[in-house]
């Protein structure tokens, strides 16, 4: 039992890589849209490549959407509109009418005959104003019903008046009687009379759209099983595209049924199960050092799901804003934190797995990987702002170069561009640009470190620097020189340099604690380790490294940065003070005087330990010239290869001899030396 908690824990790491794995599959698979894939693939202007394509089975050619958005617009533009009469408001105006008509005709010299002559005059004109009623004057174009009598009764625009029109009738009718002041007087007062009584049914109306739009068929036709769709090289165009899309769509659908289910899935499974153990192989075999970190595995697997659970979002909500989706966030991040290689590789796995659910799967993994080289190719030091938009400008243009490309091809022309697709990519670059806060958000998830973060950090105004400047002059103006020397050396051999920098900044930060043990910072002759003993002495000069990393965790500084101020001295001796030791006791163990190390484990720390010795010994060059700083590089830095400080790093004999070129070139100009000219 006790065993295998010890295997356990030993290989708790790669169990839990295991489980990662694991996860990673089976949520990518979750995400995917459920759906079968079409078995042959096809574009618009292309030949058909395959063989002869006969119906599998019966099915139905559906609408595009652009004909099923036509025949809506068409329903729209003609839907019925149905208007209520009012037939109480009918019988007001007559009985206003009678009214008005007996006060101005009670008195008079007309007859009772003839007042009841204008009387059913004036109510017939009033019947014939009234026939079809008087409408509002927002009058809806389209097909007119009015509701009379129970009954919905069609109308055309021409019988439609409204009360400016009735009134004009009114006046015109009057005239027939041929008196024109009596005409005149009758006119006045069925004009006052009438009032609208036709209205506007709005819910009616919606309701009866409805119902003409519910009834619109999504398919017009059918293909026969058996049928011939499209022969082997002929060209895809616009029907037997149509045709060939319904086939796909209904493949599709009837697939992920019954047993299919799990063969789907299980065939989904494999696939996106080899594409992620590429991802493994590659991090183990080129990339070791993230393959050891569970955490950066962690976060490398995080992007990949949050990229493929974003896009398989869009595909089954609204697949037009696909392109929508920052894909390139991907490769920008992953350069940022870890290098370009890796984030191209994972950049373009990750494309490969969104294949199998993207509409237009080849135009999507074209574009997608051409974006993804760009971004990798124009983005630098990302730190600078300025970069990022240009970069982000660049991305977005070649989508719409690539969109230009791919429209010609299947159109054949330059007509019926979907400009909304122009604003999709502008979108896609201004949500790129969110790339920035993101880094800070991982820095603080992942505990990882940007390119951003070191330049912050490389501020000698910075709180902990200017203490360090305080305290110990010395030992500040020993890091400022050092970290010159490894930005060169690091900036020769293609290492990090911003990050060589800041760990030389910080390295010896541990000395802060008795700063007047190190010679650099002593301004008197005193010398403290005179009163110490060796051992003493030592333990003092080997604690700086701890004290340092102390300081560091403290001020929370990375630990990127605080595995430069662990491995700067390796595991190598204080030789000073040993050698005093050995004259006092000859059997002296070297284990007392030896730094904790760790030895450097990258190409940065390397880089470090190499400039730190040289910097710090060359204060003890007397007389400087070409052949005795080339002859002390050569030692320092032989004596580290001969004491196996290297071995644990990246690094080879071939950069180690062109950072001793670079240490050589720069201590000969901060010594100053001339050319010695012959006598």
């Amino acid at each position: 039992m006790g065993k295998s908690l010890d295997n356990f824990y030993k290989n708790q790491s790669l169990i839990y890589k295991y489980f990662l794995y694991v996860i990673s599959i089976a949520l990518i698979v979750f995400f995917f849209p459920k759906g079968g894939k079409f078995k042959y693939e096809f574009q618009k202007g292309k030949p058909w490549q395959y063989e002869n394509l006969y119906a599998p089975f019966d099915f139905s050619i559906k609408k595009t959407d652009t004909e099923l958005e036509q025949e809506r617009k068409d329903l729209e533009e003609n839907k019925p509109n149905y208007y209520t009469y009012d037939y109480t408001i009918a019988e007001g105006a007559r009985t206003a009418f009678k009214s008005e008509f007996e006060r101005q005709f009670s008195a008079g010299t007309y007859t009772a005959q003839y007042k009841e002559y204008l009387l059913e005059f004036g109510n017939g004109i009033l019947d014939t104003i009234y026939g079809l009623g008087i409408f509002e004057n927002d009058i809806s174009s389209g097909k007119l019903f009015l509701i009379f009598t129970n009954e919905a009764i069609a109308i055309r625009p021409g019988q439609v008046r409204d009360l400016e029109e009735s009134s004009a009738l009114a006046q015109q009718q009057t005239k027939d009687l041929g008196n024109s002041v009596i005409a005149a007087r009758l006119a006045t007062i069925l004009t006052k009379a009438l009032k609208a009584n036709v209205f506007y049914d709005k819910n009616l109306s919606e309701s009866a759209l409805q119902e003409e739009l519910s009834k619109i068929s999504y398919t017009r036709g059918t293909i026969a099983e058996g049928k011939l769709m499209i022969a082997k090289g002929e060209v895809v165009e616009a029907d037997n595209y149509n045709i060939l899309v319904s086939l796909k769509e209904e493949y599709e659908s009837e697939l992920w049924k019954g047993n299919n289910y799990y063969f789907i899935l299980f065939g989904y499974t494999i696939l996106v199960a080899l594409v992620l153990i590429m991802l493994f192989l590659f991090l183990k075999k080129y990339r070791p050092e993230i393959f050891a970190n569970s955490n950066k595995v962690t976060f490398i697997f995080f992007n990949i799901l949050l990229m493929v659970f974003i896009t398989t979002l869009v595909v089954k909500t609204n697949d037009q804003y696909l392109y929508a989706v920052p894909l390139c966030i991907l490769p920008l991040i992953l350069k940022n934190f870890f290098d370009a290689r890796l984030g191209l590789f994972v950049h373009v796995l990750t494309i490969l797995i969104l294949g199998f659910v993207v509409p237009n799967s080849f135009e999507y993994i074209f574009l997608q990987i051409i974006a993804g080289i760009v971004t990798i190719l124009t983005v630098s030091e990302l730190y600078k702002r300025a970069n990022l938009f240009i970069s982000v400008g660049q991305i977005t243009l070649i989508y719409i170069i690539g969109y230009f490309a791919f429209h010609s091809i299947h159109e054949g022309n330059m007509e019926n561009i979907q400009w909304i697709t122009f604003g999709i990519f502008l979108l896609n670059g201004m949500i790129t640009l969110f790339a920035q806060p993101l880094i800070y958000l991982y820095e603080k998830i992942f505990g990882l470190v940007s390119d951003v973060s070191l330049l912050e950090l490389s501020d000698t105004n910075s709180k902990l620097l200017k203490e360090l400047a305080n305290k110990a002059p010395g030992t500040f103006h020993h890091s400022l020189q050092v970290a010159n020397l490894a930005e060169a050396a690091a900036s020769e051999v293609g290492a990090n340099a911003m990050l060589v920098r800041v760990g030389a900044l910080y390295h010896d930060i541990g000395k802060m604690a008795r700063p007047t043990y190190f010679t650099e910072n002593q301004i008197t002759n005193a010398n403290p380790h005179n009163e110490l003993p060796p051992k003493e002495s030592a333990k003092i000069i080997i604690d700086h490294v701890l004290d340092g990393i102390e300081l560091a965790r403290k001020n929370n500084l990375p630990d990127r940065v605080i595995d430069f101020i662990r491995t700067h001295h390796g595991t190598t001796l204080v030789y000073y003070f040993y050698k005093k030791q050995q004259e006092l006791d000859a059997e002296t163990s070297e284990k007392e005087f030896r730094y904790p190390g760790p030895i450097p484990f990258s190409k940065e720390t390397a880089i470090l330990m190499m400039s730190d010795a040289v910097e710090a010994a060359s204060k003890s060059l007397k007389s400087p010239t070409y052949p005795i700083i080339d002859e002390f590089i050569e030692k320092i830095v032989q004596g580290q290869l001969t004491a196996n400080q290297f071995i644990n790093a990246n690094i080879t004999l071939k950069e180690i001899e062109m950072i001793k070129k670079v240490l050589k070139k720069k201590l000969t100009n901060i010594y100053h030396l001339r050319v010695e000219y012959p006598e």
